[in-house]
């Protein structure tokens, strides 16, 4: 340290001499080689009294950072050893003011500000269970570390900034406290303290820690508990005054107490994502587990304040959330079913979604109006984010899966039904910047039941699909006098009453009965339709063959009605059995086909009758003659028959 002065003189010297001109070159070459032989010289000494000064105790891990490792981590800081060094002043502050003076201080530092971060800084953030101890000996202070079992998987910020403080204090007593002349160009007062340029160094990184870690852990999840949070704003508050009292933090509030003192956002914001973080986890889990709904399950909605009361709010939990009986407003009830669903199952998971958009949307009128206004949106959100990924997920099992198919229709029409009025329950309750027409959902209702629908028609599509390919293995339900064919056409039929039937178990008690027969009605038209139309294009129709499409087609009237079992109590289903008629288009149709079948010429014009009998209803002329010139010869009658059919 005694070389400090002459070195900064010949520097100075130096760079004056090479500023002039006229000086022989080799001489200044000379000098700046010795200069730098000795500067050197001095910064090897330096370094050797800097690690004897702060002692890094590190064990020899690659997992630098873990708990186990950090336990085994310790710091010694050097004390003054003698009363002979604290005249000519402590070593420590020599040793730096050296390291200023050679322009290295700012390197040295750095160094020891990350392995203050990576050691003992941000392992008392990480760990809970992370203590710190220290040990003071005649000529060493000792800080190590030790773990305790905890229950928490997180500290309180005010726990983590005593543990911080505490480690300031220590650094600050032993090393910090050191005022130092800097060797700045152009400012009058250059003294600085250490504390102050490893503050700057190192506290950006550790206030981020100390939020990312910390502070945002400290969030409440409910409104009521916010007021609770004003003492970690104090202890922020706190913490800070501390470190700016030993100078390791200069100017005022830093982004670590912007942050805890800007909490009714940061609540918005942790509440807005742990909703659409709970309400993706409810959409990626599995469609077939169910709940039914009726029209009976009418249990209302929380009874929410008058308008005026809002300032008096307090968060409102929905025990259960309402089904289909929907209160408009407090005093006034519509009829039981005004707006009440058909009995049928959606998906648990659905059930619970909605039931976490009312929650949301409760949570939401107790909070204040930027807060109010987030949560409100993150519902609309919610809804958004099933649309797009809800279909995408479970887009195979939707494909494959009648069932699924189903039960995802009725989830899609179930939103779309709450959606309807699901702003107007809250109008008043929300925000006035809400209250003006833009607390609505209906706007998402008609996507919604397009959702449903399209996926549902799209499961028909395959259904209708697979019935026309079975039937395509019929022959045509030609020449069923040949043994094989009429094998062929029986097993097609059979297939296709089967699929069915199949059909009929799968979406039993899970579609609407409306929707259910709808559904199975137009397939068990599609199957008749396809055979009314091979067996009208036949040119040759023998007695036998005849006999044996009426034997196939009976097959098909007294089974076909039996698929219909929209609910699984068999009794209750021969209602919607006998209305088939009403739900197969080309009931009728296929019936007539049957008549004539088995019909003479004479019943058959009697049943066309002059184009007004129940034959005309359901066939052209020309179909009639194409059936009568396949099923008759050509003979008088035939053609005095087919003159009157026009």
């Amino acid at each position: 340290a005694d070389c400090r002065p002459m070195l900064v003189f010949a520097r100075s010297s130096l760079k004056m001499l090479e500023s002039r001109q006229g000086f022989e070159l080799k001489i200044l070459k000379a000098l700046g080689t010795e200069l730098t032989v000795q500067t050197q010289n001095m910064l090897y000494h330096l370094g050797e009294e800097w690690q004897k000064l702060a002692v890094w105790k590190l064990p020899p891990s690659k997992e630098s950072s873990s708990l186990e490792s950090v336990v085994h981590s310790e710091l010694h800081l050097r004390t003054v050893p003698s009363k002979e060094e604290e005249i000519a002043g402590p070593p420590v502050a020599s040793v730096l003011q050296a390291f200023a003076v050679l322009g290295e201080l700012h390197t040295k530092l750095k160094i020891f500000g990350q392995l203050l971060l990576k050691y003992i800084l941000k392992p008392l953030i990480l760990y809970p269970s992370l203590q710190p101890l220290t040990e003071e000996q005649s000529d060493v202070f000792i800080l190590r570390f030790q773990s305790e079992a905890l229950t928490l998987d997180h500290s309180s910020p005010m726990e983590v900034f005593d543990k911080i403080k505490l480690i300031f204090e220590v650094l600050h007593k032993y090393l910090l406290n050191v005022p130092l002349e800097q060797p700045v160009e152009d400012k009058k007062d250059c003294r600085v303290t250490l504390a102050e340029l490893l503050g700057d160094m190192i506290w950006e990184e550790l206030s981020d820690c100390l939020i990312q870690n910390c502070l945002v852990n400290s969030i409440p999840t409910n409104s009521s508990k916010l007021e609770q949070y004003i003492e970690v704003i104090k202890s922020t508050e706190e913490f800070e005054k501390a470190l700016k009292n030993m100078q390791f933090l200069k100017g005022d509030t830093t982004d670590l107490l912007k942050y805890a003192r800007n909490v009714n956002s940061h609540f918005a914001n942790k509440k807005c994502q742990d909703v659409i973080v709970a309400a993706r986890n409810l959409m990626t889990s599995e469609i077939h587990n169910t709940v039914k709904i009726t029209p009976d399950s009418c249990v209302a909605l929380p009874r929410l304040p008058d308008p005026g009361a809002r300032d008096h709010l307090k968060t409102q939990k929905t025990s259960k959330l309402v089904h289909h009986d929907v209160n408009l407003e407090n005093e006034t009830k519509l009829s039981q079913y005004t707006f009440s669903l058909p009995t049928c199952r959606i998906s648990s998971s659905v059930e619970k979604l909605m039931e976490l958009a009312y929650q949301t949307l409760l949570e939401a009128t107790a909070s204040t109006d930027q807060c109010c206004i987030q949560l409100f949106y993150s519902v609309r959100n919610i809804f958004q984010l099933f649309y797009d990924v809800v279909p995408t997920y479970h887009k195979e099992n939707l494909q494959k899966l009648p069932q699924l198919a189903a039960i995802h229709h009725n989830n899609c029409m179930y939103i779309a039904h709450h959606l309807l009025t699901l702003g107007h329950q809250f109008r008043y309750r929300l925000t006035n910047i809400l209250c003006d027409g833009a607390a609505t959902f209906v706007d998402m209702v008609p996507g919604f039941r397009r959702l449903g629908m399209e996926c549902f028609l799209a499961q028909m599509r395959v259904q209708r699909g697979e019935i026309l390919e079975r039937l395509s293995s019929a022959r045509n339900f030609s020449n069923m006098d040949d043994e094989e064919n009429y094998c062929a056409a029986n097993k097609a039929i059979r297939q296709v009453l089967h699929q069915l039937k199949r059909l009929g178990k799968v979406w039993q008690d899970v579609l609407p009965v409306n929707i259910y027969c709808k559904a199975m009605g137009t397939l068990l038209n599609t199957a008749l339709t396809e055979i009314v139309t091979r067996i009208a294009a036949l040119e040759d129709i023998s007695a036998e063959d005849a006999d044996k499409l009426y034997s196939l087609c009976r097959t098909m009237v007294e089974e076909g009605p039996q698929v219909f079992t929209p609910l699984p109590e068999d009794d209750k289903n021969k209602k919607y059995q006998e209305e088939v008629p009403v739900y197969v288009q080309k009931w009728m149709t296929f019936k007539e086909l049957m008549i004539i079948l088995q019909a003479n010429l004479q019943e058959i014009v009697d049943q066309w009758a002059d184009g007004k009998g129940p034959l005309a209803a359901e066939f052209s002329a020309a179909e009639v003659k194409s059936l009568i010139r396949a099923l008759f010869q050509n003979t008088e009658r035939r053609a005095a028959a087919l003159a009157k059919i026009k």
